[in-house]
């Protein structure tokens, strides 16, 4: 059983990302358990590395981006961010950019010249039901026919407030209500549903990944921000009704992600407009901020999105989360022991761009032990940027090829 990468293999005989609940790929037990412990039995090929030596250094780095569909053409995204992100304006030399609600000749394209790892859909976006799965099937066939590897399809589903799907009437869904509300309930049955029921409306429309649920603790009353997206100020029932959302998640074979790592409940202001900073040292973190994420991650949960927010009392200087390497390796990795996919909280922010060009984030989010690359606000630029530093030696071909080893272990796992 082989994977295939521009064709030079097939993937007719087995799928990286193959159906949820399927069999694994083969570890040469069943019938040839007899030879297992013979030295001369065959050593069954492991798809992943097959699959990785199949790609060339360019699309393997292509492979950690996940972007908008429009990001593909070549746009510096200015983020006017409202908070769900809808409201962004997408420019270049040509003018301004509509919402990509169909993958037109130009991202067919694109894709193929840049073969990235996945897409994030808005509500600008997403009209109705038949036109996202369109959409979304249009995305998965444009990056199968460029290198064989289907690719994430996410979206911020996270109820409430932050619901792409349940706020829109067109798809005639029940939103499930802030987390805040569900926290207060004490009940984690409760959380575990929510996620059952937008996992049962996501799946049909093609999504593979929910950028949910939150996992801060909303442990600070000046910060209005997550007041109502998460579960609470109580950082214990935070965790129960965390790791519960993350069972709901992985009983319907939809891949979810813990965010926003180490935990903005605490910080003042919105990294969509600024620099955002708490003051607690490691033994702070672990007492409050990190317990729903070791729970979360105790759960199940496949992937985790790193905050931008600083943490000097750890990191010692203003140093993002998501470019860390002692925040992302040091703390969430060793000290946590996560060995999911980590993905950055979009670089289109000014928590980043104020502060870094879009080549010096992505290189500075893979250095610290990211795998995934999300939205940076120039996507080419990006792009060039990491690839230069592998090509350089800033960045070695082995470390991009830890991360891919991640995202095709979840890909295998969740995507169909």
């Amino acid at each position: 059983m082989r994977a295939a990468a521009l064709g030079a293999l097939s993937l007719s005989s087995w799928s990286l990302w193959g159906c949820a609940g399927s069999a694994e790929a083969p570890s040469g037990e069943g019938d040839a358990g007899a030879d297992a412990g013979s030295a001369d039995a065959p050593v069954e090929p492991d798809p992943v590395e097959e699959l990785i030596a199949s790609l060339s250094l360019e699309q393997k780095v292509a492979q950690l981006f996940v972007v908008r569909p429009e990001d593909m053409l070549g746009v510096y995204r200015a983020e006017l961010q409202a908070e769900d992100e809808d409201d962004s304006v997408a420019v270049n030399e040509a003018g301004f950019f509509q919402p990509a609600t169909t993958v037109t000749d130009q991202i067919t394209s694109a894709i193929g010249a840049l073969p990235v790892g996945g897409f994030t859909l808005f509500g600008n976006n997403l009209e109705d039901p038949e036109q996202t799965q369109a959409l979304l099937s249009q995305l998965r066939d444009c990056s199968l026919a460029a290198t064989g590897v289907a690719p994430f399809l996410c979206v911020d589903e996270e109820g409430g407030s932050v619901a792409r799907i349940a706020k829109n009437e067109a798809f005639e869904v029940q939103n499930v209500g802030d987390m805040a509300e569900i926290g207060a309930s004490g009940d984690p049955d409760q959380s575990k549903a929510a996620a059952a029921q937008i996992a049962a409306y996501l799946k049909p429309l093609g999504f593979n990944v929910d950028f949910a649920p939150v996992a801060d603790v909303a442990d600070n009353p000046d910060n209005p921000t997550l007041a109502k997206r998460s579960f609470g100020a109580d950082a214990v029932q935070v965790a129960s009704m965390v790791a519960a959302e993350v069972r709901g998640f992985e009983e319907a074979d939809m891949a979810c992600c813990l965010k926003h790592f180490p935990g903005l409940g605490s910080a003042e202001g919105d990294s969509h407009t600024a620099r955002i900073t708490i003051t607690d040292d490691l033994d702070g973190l672990r007492a409050s901020e990190l317990k729903p994420f070791q729970a979360g991650i105790a759960a199940g949960a496949p992937l985790v999105m790193m905050g931008h927010l600083s943490v000097p009392a750890v990191v010692g200087d203003d140093t993002p989360a998501c470019l860390s390497e002692e925040m992302v390796t040091g703390v969430l990795r060793d000290q946590l022991g996560f060995e999911g996919v980590v993905v950055t909280d979009s670089l289109g922010m000014q928590a980043v761009t104020d502060y870094y060009s879009s080549a010096e984030a992505a290189v500075a989010a893979v250095q610290a032990g990211c795998d995934v690359v999300l939205m940076p606000a120039d996507l080419h630029a990006a792009y060039e940027g990491l690839l230069a530093a592998v090509n350089e030696g800033e960045v070695s071909e082995e470390r991009i090829d830890d991360s891919l080893r991640r995202i095709f272990a979840v890909k295998q796992r969740y995507l169909p």
